[in-house]
């Protein structure tokens, strides 16, 4: 049941509509859950299909978190224990328990037996009118009430108003049509609701604001928020003026039609003036929020509900899973998961699916393992979708051994079967490790199983025989490429350039006729290159003919492969043009910055050739500096970045240890080389810029040749 927080509010405008008739106000209370959950028979002509059970369970992938199961953010007020049938319209915060409910003389009066009667007989106005019939002609309003107010069943609820309406004062009939209203919210059937509403009107009975209150909350848990926006926006025709429990219900709506702007000005009203909140609305909130993109507005939602002390449920934590899922804060996940169990909530399979989604995603892989081996422990299914996750996460951070395992697993569940993206994500991984016959297994399994090899799984191979330097395997896998009809796209054209950096220079022949046939451009600057032609023009107008015709994302990664193959074959002028297109072209945007006391080089994501070419010119550009009369900085620093890979900081130390040059290691900052003006001008002046040019030519060549193969 959800919770609400007794913050003070003044009495709502509407409370004296409802003391007209003395009727005691516990007897109209329209929302209780409790009344859902057991219904007494009806008979078989009745549609009782609107009023089952709805599903709880929640969709598991990222793509369904907009389809967070829209029964579970039910109206607020629905649900509420402050609007239970113990609840009392003028005073709302009454702690009057519910066995106590009616300790008066109507719980000993047969008026609660004749509602039993009313819900399990045939619904006919003759079968109505049989069991009414002992209450005689003078039918108080109030007893009226109790009776209609204590029935379930909406359908003999409407033949017993259309009956005691002759037996009441006028003024009750709104009341009979308010709880009548209810009782269509509590079976969910809206059109039910609507079909009513046109009655009154058709009766001249003058709705209040109780009337749409219910009719908005009866919209609500029936998953149709929009209907819940045009009853409010209606409620000021009939001159109706919404008091805060409307007005909080309508945060709820306007936050499901993802009217993020109205939600958020009732929300910040609701906040100032202390409205009646509960958790579905916060709920509600946070889905908003989530699914804008505006995590951080998430979990001020959150933060809101631990200030105003209203415990959180499964479906508040769930949706917070998946939107932290979302933005990849796994930090996030692991505290909000921390709170629900210390509220005492026991995980349940959709928990833990946001949790896994959250953690693969954010590549925290010793949670997201740990959470896969709970669910197992548990006996819980794993779909195929969240092992996909975790495949393609251990693709990316390296747990082989795990990845494997659970393959295994996979294939033995009985649930689920590998598919295309599984197979990928393997190969993928066996690809980055250089194990071809495990990579080349499973690519045979995969098309025994009836699945042909994709762009993405023979890109994946390319690139595990060329870090193999199995020329032959790459020339085989493009040819398996072109028999299956599949054009090569710039990311499988990287991944050829990628081998021609990694094989012997005797056999880059094989590949660069690959290369012409899957890319021409390509071809055309590959060929300046190994043939060693001195056009520099020519080269720059074929490179850039190149580079803007690839796609955004495999520039940098072309251009740092092209420097790596022009090292390797000992054409560094060739590597310096590319590199001065790259930063024309701003493939290399932000490769140096500059103040008044630090000048930096930042070589992140550049591959050693690039790295070493770029350090190259910039060491270049100080010597020439300092022999302008232009002072250096107080401070030089080289930026390597602070990846796992420590190819390029190995390949620049090793570098810099030949130049004999001044820059160290920092011991506080990680993949930093730094020196101060002093030895930095010392170190240039021992060299003429001529000398320096030459040395760095020279030494660039050997150091990037050891370190290419990588």
């Amino acid at each position: 049941m959800a919770q609400s927080y007794p913050l003070p509010s003044s009495s709502s405008p509407s409370s004296s509509s409802l003391s007209h008739c003395g009727i005691p106000i516990a007897s109209f209370s329209f929302a209780d859950s409790s009344l859902n959950l057991k219904l007494p028979y009806f008979p078989s002509s009745l549609n009782l299909s609107l009023i089952s059970p709805h599903s709880k369970t929640l969709p598991h992938a990222f793509k369904n978190f907009n389809s967070l199961s829209d029964a579970e953010f039910d109206d607020p007020h629905a649900k509420s224990s402050s609007f239970s049938k113990t609840s009392n319209r003028f005073n709302r915060r009454s702690p009057r328990p519910k066995h106590l409910r009616y300790n008066s003389d109507e719980a000993k009066s047969p008026l609660p037996k004749l509602a039993k009667s009313l819900d399990s007989c045939n619904p006919t106005e003759e079968n109505v009118s049989e069991i009414l019939k002992p209450l005689g002609d003078n039918i108080s309003g109030r007893n009226a009430v109790v009776i209609l107010n204590a029935m379930v069943n909406p359908y003999t609820a409407l033949l017993a108003v259309k009956y005691l309406q002759q037996k009441v004062q006028p003024e009750t009939h709104v009341i009979l049509y308010n709880v009548t209203l209810k009782l269509f919210r509590d079976a969910r059937d809206y059109a039910g609701a609507e079909k009513l509403f046109d009655e009154m009107l058709r009766r001249r009975v003058k709705p209040d604001v109780i009337t749409f209150s219910t009719i908005i909350s009866c919209a609500s848990v029936c998953s149709l928020p929009h209907k819940a926006v045009k009853w409010f926006e209606k409620m000021r025709q009939f001159g109706c003026e919404p008091d805060s429990f409307v007005l909080s219900s309508m945060i709820f709506a306007y936050a499901r039609t993802g009217n993020a702007d109205k939600a958020m000005k009732l929300y910040d009203r609701a906040k100032a003036e202390k409205w009646r909140l509960d958790t579905a609305v916060f709920s509600a909130l946070i889905k908003m929020h989530g699914m804008s993109g505006n995590y951080d507005g998430c979990l001020n939602v959150y933060n809101d509900m631990k200030v105003f002390g209203i415990k959180p449920n499964m479906l508040t934590y769930n949706t917070l899973l998946y939107a932290m899922g979302r933005a990849k804060r796994a930090w996030n996940s692991k505290t909000i998961y921390e709170d629900m169990l210390n509220d005492g909530f026991t995980p349940n399979w959709q928990i833990y699916s946001a949790l896994l989604q959250a953690y693969c995603r954010a590549r925290f892989r010793g949670d997201a393992l740990g959470v896969y081996k709970e669910m197992r422990q548990k006996g819980m299914d794993v779909d195929l979708f969240l092992y996909n996750l975790l495949f393609d996460m251990c693709a990316d951070v390296g747990c082989v051994d795990e990845a494997v395992e659970m393959f295994v697993d996979m294939k033995s569940s009985g649930t689920c079967q590998p598919d295309h993206f599984t197979y990928a994500s393997l190969i993928n991984m066996y690809a980055c490790f250089g194990k071809i016959s495990e990579a080349e297994a499973l690519l045979n399994e995969m098309m025994e199983s009836g699945f042909q090899p994709n762009i993405i799984i023979l890109t994946s191979l390319v690139h595990c025989y060329g870090k193999a330097k199995r020329a032959d395997g790459v020339v085989k896998t493009f040819n398996q490429l072109l028999d299956l009809g599949i054009s090569p796209d710039d990311r499988f054209c990287h991944f050829l350039l990628y081998a021609m950096t990694q094989i012997p220079e005797e056999e880059l022949g094989k590949i660069t006729v690959c290369i012409e046939k899957a890319n021409p451009k390509l071809g055309s600057v590959i060929r300046y290159l190994t043939e060693k032609r001195e056009d520099a023009e020519g080269f720059r107008k074929e490179a850039t003919k190149l580079f803007n015709s690839l796609v955004d994302d495999v520039k940098r990664s072309t251009c740092n492969c092209l420097i790596d193959l022009c090292l390797k074959l000992g054409v560094p002028d060739r590597a310096r043009d590319l590199l001065d297109l790259g930063l024309t072209l701003e493939i290399y945007p932000n490769l140096q910055s500059r103040s008044q006391s630090n000048w930096s080089l930042h070589l992140r994501r550049l591959s050693v050739g690039a790295s070493l070419t770029a350090l190259h010119v910039w060491i270049n550009d100080l010597s020439k500096a300092l022999e302008s009369g232009e002072d250096l900085p107080l401070l030089l620093g080289i930026n390597t970045g602070q990846g796992k890979d420590k190819v390029v900081p190995t390949a620049l130390e090793t570098y810099l240890k030949e130049l004999k040059a001044p820059f160290r290691k920092a011991a506080d900052k990680a993949g930093w080389f730094l020196t101060t003006r002093e030895p930095a001008v010392s170190w240039l002046q021992s060299w003429g810029s001529t000398e320096m040019d030459t040395a760095l030519s020279s030494k660039v060549i050997g150091v990037s040749r050891e370190s290419l193969p990588h």
